[in-house]
């Protein structure tokens, strides 16, 4: 599976949410993952399976494909949660 963080503009709000995704699959031990990251201008429906992005960008995200929208890239606890609904609802936990 392909997730992309994605931020509005620029590439280091992404590259944070992209580290935080990452330590967090790590710590839930899901295996085959792969996470990078983009601003929404550049993100394609074909660069991830999975996308996430905050809820100030989640409406321009709509088109991409499937979105996880979080209320903050450093709050852990809720992408935690997130990823971890969606990983169970794919049986990838």
């Amino acid at each position: 599976m392909k997730i992309l963080a994605i931020c509005g503009s620029g590439l280091g709000s992404s590259f944070i949410l992209e580290m935080n995704v990452q330590e967090i699959v790590n710590e839930l031990g899901v295996l085959s993952v792969e996470v990078s990251h983009s601003d929404l201008s550049s993100a394609t429906p074909d660069m991830a399976d999975l996308f996430i992005a905050a809820r100030d960008i989640a409406e321009g995200a709509s088109h991409l494909g499937e979105v996880v929208v979080i209320d903050s890239i450093i709050d852990m606890d809720g992408i935690r949660e997130k990823l971890r609904e969606v990983f169970t609802q794919k049986g990838m936990l």
